[in-house]
C-alpha cells in the first residue's frame, strides 16, 4: 500500500486564500436602494455611504449594523531588537501588554470612546523570533501555526475586526517584509519607528538591508513572511483570512499591520477587498506600501503609535456610517417631500 505524503503546512493557507468568497452584491444593492430613500440629497454623506456599502458587501447584510466590534492586538518580540534598531528595549513589549490589561494605554481609551471590544494576544513574548539578519524567523510549520492562531481573533461572533500590534523592533521586521515583497532599496522602506536617533536609523537600515539581501530571490509571499516576518505579522495575516471566510469586515491599522496583509495581497490582490485601511501612518514608507497595493486610507492624522489606535478611530466612523444608514428616516417615514415632489 502506498502512503501519500501529507501536504505542506503552507498548502492549507494557500487553499484558504483560494476559497475566499467575494462580496454579497445583493446586500450592496439593498443598501443602495434604501440610501436612495433616506432624508438627504443623493451622495451627500460621501464616503459614509460607500463605507455602508462595504459593510453590506462583506457582512452579507443588506441593512448592516456594527454591534460587536473587536480590536485585536497581537504582541510579539523579535531577535533583531538586539541590533539596536529601536529606541526602547524588548522588555517594553510585555510592559505594554500589561498596560493594555490594566486599561492604561491609548488604545484602551479609544475603545472606551467608541464602545469597542479589545482582545490582546500574547505571542510567546519570552521567546523572540530569531534575528532576521542572520536566520529565518520561522520554519514552515511554526509560521503556519502562528497564522492559524491568529485566526482565533475572528472567533466569538465579532461583526467588525480591527487588527493592530505591539512589538519592539517590529517596524524593522515590517520594513524587511515590504522591501522583500515590493522591491527597491531596502533602506528606503525604513523609518524612525518609535523614534530612533540618527545612529539608530543607520543600524536599522543596515539590519533591513542585511535581512532582505539574505533572502534574495525569495518570491513566494509566504516564504517572505516565514523568513523575515514575525509572530504578530503572521497572526494578523491569519486573522484577515479567517475574517474573510466568516464574512467579517476588517479594518487594518498602520505600517506593521499593512505589512502583514501585504503578504496576502501578494498572493492574490483580491484577498484584501474586505479590508479598510484605517489611516496613513507617519512612518514614511506606509504611504508607499498603500500605493503599491492601490489602497486608499480613510484617515491621515500623523499617528504612528500602533496598538490598533488608527483602526479603532476608523471603527468609530464605520459604526457611525452604519447607524446613520440604519436609523435615518426615509422620505416616506418622515413625511418629507422627495426630489421632484412638492
Amino acid at each position: 500500500m502506498t502512503v501519500s505524503q501529507s501536504a505542506l503546512p503552507f498548502d492549507d493557507i494557500r487553499n484558504l486564500v483560494r476559497q475566499m468568497p467575494g462580496p454579497d452584491e445583493e446586500a450592496v444593492a439593498e443598501v443602495r436602494a434604501r440610501d436612495a430613500q433616506l432624508t438627504k440629497p443623493a451622495g451627500s454623506l460621501g464616503r459614509l455611504e460607500t463605507l455602508t456599502e462595504w459593510l453590506a458587501g462583506w457582512s452579507g447584510k443588506g441593512r448592516p449594523k456594527v454591534t460587536r466590534p473587536i480590536v485585536a492586538i497581537f504582541a510579539a518580540n523579535h531577535g533583531v531588537a538586539d541590533k539596536g534598531v529601536s529606541a526602547f528595549p524588548a522588555s517594553v513589549t510585555r510592559q505594554m501588554v500589561e498596560n493594555f490589561s490594566a486599561g492604561g494605554a491609548a488604545i484602551n481609551q479609544i475603545c472606551i470612546a467608541h464602545d469597542l471590544g479589545l482582545k490582546v494576544f500574547d505571542l510567546a513574548l519570552d521567546m523572540p523570533t530569531p534575528d532576521i539578519t542572520e536566520e529565518d524567523a520561522f520554519d514552515e510549520p511554526n509560521c503556519a501555526a502562528t497564522m492559524a492562531f491568529g485566526m482565533e481573533a475572528a472567533a466569538g461572533g465579532a461583526d467588525l475586526l480591527c487588527i493592530g500590534e505591539m512589538g519592539i523592533a517590529n517596524t524593522t521586521v515590517a520594513a524587511a517584509v515590504l522591501a522583500a515583497l515590493f522591491g527597491g532599496d531596502p533602506a528606503e522602506w525604513v523609518g524612525p519607528g518609535t523614534g530612533v536617533d540618527n545612529d539608530g536609523m543607520t543600524r536599522k537600515r543596515a539590519a533591513v538591508t542585511q535581512a532582505v539581501n539574505r533572502i534574495a530571490g525569495t518570491k513566494d509571499p509566504l516564504e517572505v513572511l516565514r523568513r523575515v516576518g514575525g509572530r504578530e505579522i503572521a497572526a494578523m495575516a491569519g486573522a484577515v483570512v479567517a475574517a474573510r471566510l466568516q464574512r467579517i469586515p476588517v479594518i487594518v491599522d498602520g505600517f506593521v499591520a499593512t505589512a502583514a496583509v501585504a503578504v496576502l495581497h501578494a498572493m492574490d490582490p483580491r484577498a484584501l477587498d474586505h479590508c479598510l485601511f484605517a489611516h496613513v501612518s507617519a512612518e514614511p514608507a506606509h504611504r508607499r506600501a498603500l500605493e503599491a497595493m492601490g489602497k486608499e486610507a480613510l484617515l491621515d492624522l500623523g499617528m504612528r503609535l500602533g496598538e490598533g489606535t488608527g483602526a479603532a478611530l476608523a471603527a468609530g466612523i464605520v459604526k457611525a456610517a452604519a447607524q446613520v444608514h440604519d436609523g435615518m428616516a426615509t422620505f416616506a417615514d418622515a413625511g418629507v417631500s422627495g426630489k421632484g415632489e412638492g
